[in-house]
């Protein structure tokens, strides 16, 4: 783990991986699907990739629209009913 993008895209996957986790003990929301937590997961592997390579800029974007679509998609402050 030698550069930003190695902290930052393990931190992302860290908390997704925290959320699936937490949510696979109790009730799950109607929403909630494993498919779901593989594109953010690609999308980490890929933007740790190319921001070690270089491309600062489309590494950013690619975790903040990572970012959003955990946000909108997976909801990790939903409640199960």
């Amino acid at each position: 783990m030698k550069t930003v993008f190695d902290w930052l895209t393990v931190a992302i996957f860290g908390v997704l991986a925290l959320v699936y986790l937490q949510r696979s003990v109790g009730v799950r929301p109607a929403h909630d699907a494993l498919w779901k937590y593989l594109p953010p997961a690609l999308a980490c592997m890929i933007a740790n990739s190319i921001g070690n390579e270089g491309a600062v800029l489309p590494a950013t974007a690619l975790m903040f629209v990572t970012l959003l679509y955990v946000w909108f998609v997976i909801r990790p402050l939903d409640r199960a009913p």
